[in-house]
């Protein structure tokens, strides 16, 4: 392929992340997802609404928006800019673009996790393994997944500053992101004080 400047790629890798599974999961089943379940266009809702293999397959295409930017991408930018850097520029703009799709004319995307998971695979893999093994074990010990996904964005911060330390951008950016988290599953966060959040494996009303 050859070399583009940065500034498109970064607007690919945009792109690239507002393609919404979800969305197009629930169309080829006759609804709008948006309308269904927590109304979220990501993985969770769509194993609720359409099943867990369905919902298999969304997060992975998710991940992979997250992951072939951060691992494709800086191979093919012009320019003298650091490759991590530039690998970490393109996973926002992929996270980003799932949070806010442009194909869905920037209106409400999914949480984030399962790109941002994508993202950290490609920048940091064994981190994001013991992360994402963190994840299975709170919603596979609590049912709750809104638990697991704010464990582990904990977890990854904490494995990132243990492994390349907090001066890192890997690790200021997973602050970041844990801190983005935390702020999109504000309402979860409300629902499990409550006592009210949704277990794992029941339909949610809202």
């Amino acid at each position: 392929m050859p070399e583009l400047p940065p500034g498109v790629l970064v607007v690919l890798a945009y792109v690239l992340g507002s393609i919404p599974a979800a969305h197009i999961a629930g169309r080829a089943h006759g609804i709008d997802l948006r309308k269904q379940g927590s109304g979220n266009l990501g993985a969770t809702n769509v194993v609720r609404v359409l099943g867990w293999k369905t919902g298999v397959a969304v997060f992975l295409f998710d991940a992979a928006k997250g992951a072939l930017p951060v691992l494709l991408f800086p191979r093919w930018s012009t320019g003298e800019f650091h490759p991590e850097l530039l690998a970490l520029a393109y996973g926002i703009a992929a996270i980003a673009g799932h949070v806010r799709p442009v194909f869905l004319k920037f209106g409400k995307g999914g949480k984030g996790v399962a790109t941002a998971s994508g993202v950290f695979v490609g920048l940091a893999p064994i981190p994001m393994l013991v992360s994402f093994a963190a994840f299975v074990a709170v919603v596979l010990v609590s049912g709750y997944v809104s638990l697991g996904s704010l464990v582990s964005a904990v977890v990854l911060v904490a494995m990132l500053g243990y492994t390349v330390g907090v001066a890192s951008p890997k690790f200021i950016v997973s602050v970041l992101l844990a801190a983005f988290v935390f702020w999109t599953h504000r309402a979860n966060i409300g629902r499990l004080r409550r006592g009210e959040e949704h277990r794992f494996g029941r339909k949610a009303a809202s």
